[in-house]
C-alpha cells in the first residue's frame, strides 16, 4: 500500500513516478503474451486503435491477470478505495523508429466518467525512456479541470481521434516518466500528458489501465461495462464483464466486441468525440 505520504504527493502532483511492481519473470510473462496477442494490428473499421489494443483484459488471460494484480491494486486502492473497477485497457506500443505519437491531452475528455477520481496505472512491460517516447506529464495540472480539446487530423497521433488540448502547454514544466520494465506509474484523470516518437531500434511497450471506484459512473445514455477487480459493487452502474479462459476464443472475442462496441458508441455521443469517426 502506498504511505501517507505518497498518497499526498499524488493529490498534490496529479501523478506518481514509476514504482517497481513486478518481478523480472512476471514482466517476461506478460510482454511475451502482450506481443504474441496485441503486436499484430487488428483494425476495427477506420477507427485509429488497433482493436485487439483495447480492453486486451477480455480477449487474453494474460491481460486479465495483470489488471488483477495485487500490488498494482493495493496502490490504487491507497488513492481511490477498496471496491475498484478496470473502465478501460489501451496497449500503447511503438515500433522501432516509430514517429507515432501521443499528443498533450486528459484522460477524462474522452470517458465521461463522474466524478474525476478515475486513476490510470501506467505499466511499463519495456523499459521507457525520453529516446523511445515515454509519457510525459505537467504537474498540478490536474488541478485545472476538464480543459476544452480539439481533434487532430495527423494520422500519427496515437488516440482515438488525435484529440489535443487547446490549452498552450508549457513544456519546460514536463516531467518524464522514465520507468524500467516491470515498474509503474500512476497518474489522475485530469493530469495533461503526452509521450514521444520512438527513436530506438526496440519496442516500447506500456499498458495503460483505467481504475475507477465502483461510485463513479457513466454521464452518457448508452450503459456501458466494466470489470470488478476488487471489493464488491453496490452501485450497479455498469454491466460486470467476464474473464477471458482461453486467448480470443468465440466467449472472449464475443464480450470484447460487445464491450467496445457500447464504448464507441458512447464516445460518438460526445460532442467532441464525434468527429473521430
Amino acid at each position: 500500500m502506498l504511505t501517507a505520504t505518497e498518497i499526498t504527493r499524488y493529490t498534490a502532483d496529479g501523478y506518481l513516478p514509476g514504482r517497481p511492481l513486478l518481478t523480472a519473470h512476471e514482466t517476461a510473462f506478460y510482454r511475451a503474451g502482450c506481443e504474441a496477442g496485441c503486436g499484430p494490428i487488428k483494425r476495427d473499421g477506420t477507427r485509429r486503435q488497433s482493436s485487439n489494443r483495447v480492453k486486451p483484459y477480455l480477449l487474453f488471460p494474460w491481460a486479465a491477470a495483470l489488471v488483477r494484480h495485487h500490488r498494482i491494486l493495493d496502490c490504487v486502492q491507497s488513492l481511490i478505495g477498496p471496491d475498484l473497477m478496470v473502465f478501460h485497457t489501451t496497449v500503447w506500443l511503438k515500433e522501432p523508429y516509430s514517429e507515432t505519437f501521443v499528443p498533450w491531452h486528459q484522460d477524462a475528455t474522452y470517458f465521461g466518467l463522474a466524478p474525476f477520481e478515475h486513476v490510470t496505472a501506467w505499466v511499463a512491460l519495456t523499459d521507457s525512456t525520453p529516446e523511445n517516447g515515454c509519457v510525459q506529464i505537467l504537474p498540478h495540472s490536474h488541478t485545472t479541470g476538464q480543459r476544452p480539446h480539439f481533434d487532430q487530423p495527423d494520422p500519427k497521433a496515437m488516440l482515438s481521434r488525435g484529440q489535443t488540448l487547446a490549452d498552450a502547454i508549457d513544456e519546460s514544466r514536463a516531467v518524464a516518466l522514465q520507468l524500467a520494465a516491470g515498474e509503474v506509474s500512476f497518474h489522475h484523470t485530469l493530469a495533461f500528458h503526452r509521450s514521444g516518437i520512438n527513436r530506438t531500434g526496440e519496442r516500447r511497450i506500456g499498458i495503460g489501465v483505467s481504475y475507477i471506484p465502483t461510485r463513479v459512473r457513466h454521464v452518457g445514455t448508452t450503459r456501458l461495462s466494466a470489470t470488478l477487480v476488487r471489493g464488491t459493487d453496490t452501485y450497479g452502474n455498469f454491466d460486470h464483464e467476464p474473464t477471458p479462459l482461453v486467448d480470443e476464443d468465440d466467449a472472449a472475442l464475443g464480450a470484447h466486441a460487445d464491450s467496445v462496441g457500447r464504448f464507441w458508441k458512447a464516445s460518438e455521443s460526445i460532442p467532441a468525440m464525434a468527429l473521430a469517426h
